[in-house]
């Protein structure tokens, strides 16, 4: 491509684009350019080409260059607000214009006076190999001046080839309670970068890449905006469909997370906090508490260092393939962590991984490399722009997500250097750690087993950081303010989260009385996970099975150690999902082993994939459906594409030994499913020459299975009820949405109704009938569970020492008459009245 001029579309004041008051523009989020701040009223063509947008409002126009480059040129910020007032047209969508031609005419006073403001920005939509040079300085600048110039041969920064024209517009009111934070941001990511198409979110009059984590998040979306999702390409109709999803999927996760923890105070300011102190006792920092819990130990100060850069660099073509190699490096590290850790670290550092491929930050960083920079230099101006535009939303819980930028950041700049971690401080026994704040990679370096709290001047509860915390039980207390570094390294202190409080000065009493109410609470910690250790049995002697469910090996040990009798559903998703090909046989067989190894001698219930739906899959055609939990998910997704359903029943009939592996199959509707099932099964077990018959269980997730559930049991060797998709089809109720997730309780009647059909006819066909939903975890429905008949329950690890000890104290006798009295009511609020009145008396005889 020959040098392409972009000239002024108007006389004003010439700026960079960090002196728009737009934090998108600012950081170059939308792209890269100049800003005018104007002194005429008439805008023409910044250079040759077609107008592929102008909305009816006037206020913003877009240019594609025969290049394929395109250029927007924004009138004012906010301007989208005046719904047109102030601006005229003179060109409609689609026209031809040469460089120079009248564009738009608007009215200087009218946009003044209702926009935010009228600077300009003149940006070129972000694309890989082109290049700005000759970028004018700040000053005056008159309408034809050339305002840069743009060399090289463009190419769509990771965006597909062979667009067609074709349009695909969703347009959807965002029920995410944090809006679109880091991690619903990096799964939308992710699935845009799935697609051959072009797809860009829009909301607040501002647009954004839908393969950019960072674009995305300084959109400032919160709970209850408009988002409009755009395609356009061959696979547009797929992209916007797999966005959508992603957004219910993400809605998911949130309400799970939400449901699953104490509610928590909203984020006080440093400032309040630090004049929030228990009356008069000055020994007291108040603070909120992030993870409850109660510790004494010995305050252990980290302090972040600084990690030095050099700004100049050694040549663009060594930075760059510096910084190429330091991404390679961490993003390598990064995956090999989180296939070793939980759930809940996997999903963040998942997160943190999009930032590594974030076209956002990349072409920021290559932009400042290409101007002389350092690698080092450049990684972090990129970051820090985007931290600033994070900052800028006035959203606290957006602002958090600053910190999981900052910790990439540490990643690269150590690998840069040579080094790991971002820190590997040693950690005394007992250590309460003190610090300002702390990112994600710092908490997951430390020695956990002695670590016992966390106290830090800043955070917020919704930080990745509180998050992890929370998955590794340390007590947290946050925003305790500037009077933490009057806690000295090394002396004792308190920390009661659950009342907020930090005592910095404690008494020799007060530490002895400390001390005895730790040991109180770890001696009834230990009993019970003890006590779980037995197998459980209700008080007349009936024998309930208590198994975990997992998704991981790290989950596995976790279940063991609290006294799980075996993995009553493993999930198989995390092996599918998000990644380009299928997994092998031997990798799966490699993952199934490893989590039946760490579990010992009990038995692993290994759920067939789960797939497709609102679980799409990059590398498995699947038709856009505007209802994805009513069409190609489970059991139908597996039976339509049989290689792969072929290949994880062989790893799955490979793990050793033979037999401890028990397969339940999901979403099952009718039995020809299942014999469908069982035909595959009984082939691969003569391929493999198995000697025995292995169990094929099936899910009880659809009133039809709950309702034919006898003629289930003909096919199938027990029965395993997923409550939370049985009470969503059941109520018809997303279980995801904002407004009906509190409503869809899996104690309604009805739900409880079709439960005692499935569970009634397992024990007429003399089989087992298991729980694996959110319900078996549930304190008050563990007694009507019992009383259908019910006589394995899955919970998450945690959840098993409690039920455990509460199964021991009910009898099977009364549990059945309270689950009959259940049946009889009109609605879940009267159920669980029905059970807390009755919990007193359950564990005695009637």
């Amino acid at each position: 491509m020959s040098t392409l001029k972009i000239i002024a579309p108007f006389a004003g004041w010439c700026t960079g684009l960090e002196e728009v008051p737009d934090a998108a523009f600012a950081a170059r989020m939308i792209g890269d350019g100049v800003a005018i701040d104007p002194t005429t009223g008439i805008l023409v063509a910044p250079c040759s080409g077609e107008v592929i947008a102008l909305p009816a409002s006037g206020h913003a126009v877009s240019i594609r260059t025969p290049q394929g480059i395109d250029v927007l040129i924004h009138i004012g910020i906010d301007t989208v607000e005046l719904q047109g007032r102030g601006f005229e047209p003179r060109v409609q969508t689609g026209a031809s214009v040469r460089a120079g031609d009248e564009l738009i005419r608007f009215n200087l006073d009218v946009v003044a006076r209702g926009a935010k403001s009228l600077m300009t920005p003149i940006v070129i939509a972000p694309m890989d190999g082109l290049q700005i040079t000759h970028r004018r300085t700040p000053g005056p600048v008159s309408s034809g001046d050339v305002l840069f110039e743009l060399e090289g041969v463009p190419a769509r920064s990771g965006l597909p080839s062979g667009l067609s024209d074709a349009a695909v517009t969703r347009t959807i009111a965002v029920s995410l309670r944090q809006g679109l934070h880091a991690r619903p941001a990096a799964l939308l990511a992710h699935r845009a970068k799935a697609f051959n198409a072009q797809v860009s979110l829009a909301a607040h009059g501002r647009s954004a890449n839908a393969r950019s984590v960072v674009a995305i998040m300084a959109l400032g979306v919160r709970h209850g905006d408009e988002l409009t999702i755009r395609g356009i390409g061959p696979d547009a109709p797929q992209a916007v469909a797999g966005l959508v999803a992603g957004i219910d999927e993400a809605v998911k996760v949130e309400l799970s997370a939400h449901h699953g923890s104490p509610a928590r105070a909203p984020l006080q300011s440093a400032a309040a906090l630090d004049s929030n102190i228990s009356g008069s006792d000055i020994s007291v920092l108040r603070g909120i508490a992030a993870v409850a819990g109660f510790a004494v130990g010995r305050a252990t100060r980290i302090e972040r260092r600084e990690i030095d850069v050099i700004e100049a660099g050694a040549g663009a073509a060594h930075e760059s393939a510096e910084l190429d190699r330091a991404l390679a490096n961490v993003r390598a590290r990064l995956q090999r962590v989180a296939a070793a850790g939980g759930g809940t670290r996997r999903e963040i550092i998942e997160a943190h991984l999009e930032f590594l491929g974030d076209p956002t930050l990349t072409d920021a960083a290559h932009a400042l490399i290409a101007a002389g920079k350092s690698a080092a230099f450049a990684w972090r101006g990129a970051i820090r722009q985007s931290i600033k535009a994070l900052e800028g939303l006035g959203d606290a819980r957006q602002r958090e997500r600053a910190d999981d930028l900052l910790d990439v950041e540490a990643h690269v700049l150590l690998a840069l250097a040579g080094e790991a971690r971002p820190m590997n401080t040693p950690l005394p026994e007992k250590a309460v750690l003190i610090a300002d704040d702390l990112l994600p990679s710092e908490l997951t370096a430390l020695d956990a087993k002695r670590l016992i709290a966390i106290c830090l001047g800043a955070g917020g509860v919704t930080s990745h950081v509180a998050i992890l915390a929370a998955a590794m039980e340390i007590p947290m207390l946050i925003g305790l303010g500037r009077r933490i570094h009057e806690v000295a390294d090394g002396a004792p202190v308190i920390v009661d989260a659950d009342r907020g409080q930090l005592r910095i000065r404690p008494s020799t009493a007060e530490i002895e009385q400390a001390h005895a109410s730790v040991a109180r609470k770890r001696l009834a910690s230990a009993a019970l996970r003890a006590a779980a250790q037995t197998e459980c049995r209700s008080l007349d002697g009936t024998r309930v099975e208590v198994f975990a469910n997992l998704g991981s090996a790290a989950d596995a040990v976790a279940a063991v150690a609290n006294g799980a009798e075996g993995c009553g559903l493993l999930r198989t998703e995390f092996l599918f999902i998000d990644r380009e090909t299928a997994p092998s046989e031997d990798e799966q067989l490699k993952a199934y082993q490893a989590i039946a190894d760490a579990l010992g001698d009990v038995p692993m219930i290994l759920r067939l994939m789960d797939v497709g739906g609102d679980k799409p899959l990059r590398y498995l055609p699947l038709p856009p459906e505007d209802n994805p939990a009513l069409g190609m998910r489970g059991v139908r997704t597996a039976l339509s594409h049989p290689d792969l359903m072929r290949t994880q029943l062989r790893a799955a009939l490979r793990v050793v030994p033979f037999g401890k592996v028990r397969l339940l199959i999901p979403m099952i509707t009718d039995v020809s499913e299942i014999r469908a099932v069982r035909y595959m099964v009984d082939e691969l077990a003569g391929e493999l020459k198995l000697q025995g018959r292995i169990e094929l269980g099936a899910m009880i997730e659809t009133p039809a299975a709950a309702l034919t559930a006898a003629w289930i049991c003909r096919e199938a060797d027990f029965l395993s009820i997923g409550s939370n998709d049985l009470t969503q089809y059941t109520l018809a109720m997303d279980r995801g949405h904002a407004q009906l997730a509190r409503r869809t309780d899996a104690l309604h009647p009805a739900v409880l109704r079709l439960m005692a059909s499935a569970a009634g006819a397992a024990v007429d066909a003399g089989k087992l009938a298991a729980v694996c939903g959110g319900v078996a975890a549930d304190s008050l429905a563990v007694p009507i569970l019992l009383g259908l008949g019910v006589r394995e329950l899955s919970v998450v690890p945690a959840a098993i020492p409690s039920i455990k000890r509460q199964i021991g104290e009910l009898r099977v006798l009364n549990c059945r008459e309270l689950a009959m009295r259940s049946l009889d009511l009109s609605s879940p609020g009267e159920v669980r009245a029905l059970v807390e009145k009755a919990m007193v008396n359950v564990g005695r005889s009637p």
